[in-house]
């Protein structure tokens, strides 16, 4: 976790009176929980604090009482919240780079620290979503551009509802499909936002004019610290290849992308799985 206090990048370590040592805010799975929404809750309750994810960190592994553990980390900006000593942390301390570093009582917290200082900073997110599950393409008899989600898809749609939220986006645009505005809409509503459709990010218009798609998500990631947009299966790899520099992109139906920008430069890209459980 992490906040910018004017210009002053710092880090939050958390110190744990039961092993008296000062570490990084982590725990464990609920059962049936994403791992995401895991993090997002634990650094909450340990810390008090609300935030937006940015992007996937390392992976460690350590052995706690002979037993193998594994650690998956995110970066994450704080938002809102004030910390107040628990059952599990009793004090919180927001650190430079270079103190935190000197605190931690453990060299696998300065790897994830490393991991985290090795690239620039995102300073705004777009989660890219292919839309979700709409049937066979050969089945259905009216105009494409109406088919709309099955059962299944309907199911991813709902799934997105927790999965997006971590990244506190403000804003939601869609490609003019219906399946598109439908695998966002569920969240958008949940979140009281609307849900904006172009033609830009369907496969048609990106084809059409990938230029344009480009700088439009590009100005898109300007406009809010974290944007979703809802896309389809050319236009989607597509701009994750171009913008990432990938040759070659995966993009399951109810799969994301999460890209993080600098200064109108992709810096992370991170994919995710079907939402659907």
């Amino acid at each position: 976790m992490w906040r910018d206090d004017g210009g002053s990048l710092r880090v939050a370590l958390i110190h744990r009176d039961r092993y008296d040592d000062w570490t990084l805010p982590k725990g464990k799975l609920h059962d049936g929980e994403r791992e995401l929404t895991a993090a997002v809750r634990e650094v909450w309750e340990e810390t008090g604090a609300t935030v937006a994810v940015s992007r996937r960190l390392i992976e460690v592994g350590y052995l706690v009482e002979g037993l193998p553990k594994t650690v998956r980390f995110w970066a994450m900006q704080y938002r809102d919240g004030e910390f107040a000593a628990n059952a599990e942390v009793d004090d919180l301390a927001w650190l430079t780079l270079d103190d935190a570093r000197t605190r931690m009582s453990h060299d696998v917290d300065r790897a994830v620290l490393d991991s985290f200082t090795a690239t620039p900073l995102p300073r705004s997110v777009v989660v890219l979503v292919r839309h979700a599950k709409a049937g066979k393409r050969s089945l259905w008899e009216g105009d494409d551009r109406m088919r709309p989600l099955d059962q299944a898809g309907r199911r991813q749609a709902r799934g997105l509802t927790t999965f997006l939220p971590p990244f506190a986006p403000s804003r939601v645009v869609a490609a003019d499909r219906v399946r598109c505005v439908q695998t966002v809409e569920p969240f958008a509503s949940a979140s009281g936002l609307d849900v904006e459709i172009t033609e830009t990010f369907a496969d048609e218009g990106y084809l059409d004019d990938p230029d344009r798609a480009r700088t439009e998500l590009l100005e898109i990631a300007k406009s809010v610290p974290a944007a979703v947009i809802c896309s389809q299966g050319t236009a989607l790899p597509g701009l994750v290849g171009d913008l990432a520099g990938f040759e070659s992109v995966s993009a399951r139906k109810g799969s994301a992308w999460v890209l993080g920008l600098a200064e109108g430069s992709v810096v992370s890209a991170d994919y995710y799985g079907s939402a659907a459980r």
